[in-house]
């Protein structure tokens, strides 16, 4: 650290970097300074420091290179997927705390390697499910953790497009990323609802895998971020997946970047308890004024629904408002300086990339995959 503020670097600056990182941690210029930057294309690693560099950052295109600057006290990896392992990996044996962004990893054998080298290490890992710090998610977090819905034996998790295909970055290349929508935003929905359910133990996993409207030029054009290019998408465009779990309970995961159907759902949940029921609803289709979180259970018997109040502001003394990701960056640093343990834990992190290949494997061999 130098004058109590963590220093860190960066491998890879592309979208998630400039629109997530970089500016949740310039808000905390108290926490930390950002001094290295590293991409494969060396005028986004020169742009990454131009605006948000400390005095003095440095750029490369070698993270390697860059990992042998003992002034680094934190990473983020921000690649994509296939490069996460080896570049948390190298990062955890020179001695640094590490951050990737989601999913931990394309595959169980690199989240091995990744689990394997943090314990080595002795440094903090964590892994970037920013979703969990939406203040309707921590408010049924907590409703959960109270009990308040009992018994969570069925929960669907929601992360559905209806024609939202990313076309930036390298998202349809299977080569760097594993996979499309399941493994890009069905990871958020599966990290949320297992959070929920506080249960990390899946027995067996069967699914089913698209490939049915990446390369149809119709659908493309439809595309509400520009047609994507159906001769170069190489990934599904939607996956489903029933989980079950040691306990019995069982999950209902749904992905998918394009998909005819009505009423997006992305990064959402559906909870059922012997209590009580929840669903938090988002998606890129609801609008502000539905609800976020809505509880429902029987009452003096009587159904009844519940749904948060419209916050009320004073003029002038609204009071901070902190993004998801200015919250996820500030307990991460606070975790580091204060030694205490991260929110999100790299074994929760690692079930939920064990439970994506499962069904992949599934879908690929036709057959339920077995833990």
């Amino acid at each position: 650290m130098k004058d109590g503020k963590l220093q860190i670097g960066f491998i890879g600056c592309g979208g998630i970097a400039f629109n997530k990182h970089f500016p949740s941690l310039q808000a905390l210029p108290d926490l930390c300074d950002m001094v290295a930057f590293c991409d494969i294309v060396e005028e986004r690693a020169v742009k990454a420091a131009k605006e948000y560099g400390a005095p003095g950052a440095k750029t490369y295109t070698d993270y390697n290179e860059m990992l042998k600057d003992d002034s680094i006290d934190v990473v983020h990896v921000l690649t994509p997927n296939v490069v996460h392992a080896p570049a948390t990996v190298a990062a955890f044996e020179a001695g640094k705390h590490v951050l990737c962004e989601k999913p931990m990893a394309h595959s169980t054998e690199a989240a091995n390697q990744m689990l394997a080298a943090w314990k080595k290490s002795g440094k903090k890992f964590t892994i970037g499910y920013q979703n969990r710090f939406r203040p309707e998610v921590e408010a049924l977090h907590k409703a959960c953790e109270a009990g308040e819905l009992g018994e969570i034996y069925f929960a669907k998790a929601h992360a559905v497009r209806r024609r939202a295909v990313p076309t930036w970055g390298v998202f349809p290349n299977k080569a760097l990323q594993g996979g499309g929508p399941l493994i890009d935003i069905g990871t958020h929905a599966l990290d949320m609802t297992l959070w929920m359910m506080d249960n990390y133990k899946p027995v067996s996993v069967s699914g089913s895998v698209f490939y049915k409207l990446g390369h149809l030029e119709e659908a493309a054009e439809s595309n509400i971020f520009g047609p994507w290019d159906p001769k170069t998408y190489e990934v599904e465009d939607s996956a489903f997946g029933f989980i079950k779990m040691e306990n019995g309970a069982t999950i209902y995961l749904e992905s998918s970047w394009a998909l005819n159907m009505l009423g997006a759902k992305e990064a959402a949940t559906t909870l059922c308890g012997t209590k009580a029921g929840a669903e938090i609803r988002s998606g890129m289709s609801v609008k502000d004024k539905e609800d976020k979180l809505v509880y429902n259970r029987g009452v003096h018997g009587k159904l009844m629904e519940e749904h948060c109040s419209p916050g009320s502001a004073v003029a002038y003394f609204s009071g901070p408002k902190l993004t998801d990701g200015v919250k996820e960056a500030m307990q991460w640093l606070n975790a580091i300086k204060n030694d205490t343990e991260p929110l999100v834990k790299p074994e929760q992190a690692f079930v939920v990339t064990q439970i994506l290949e499962g069904i992949y494997k599934a879908a690929e061999t036709g057959k339920e995959v077995f833990f």
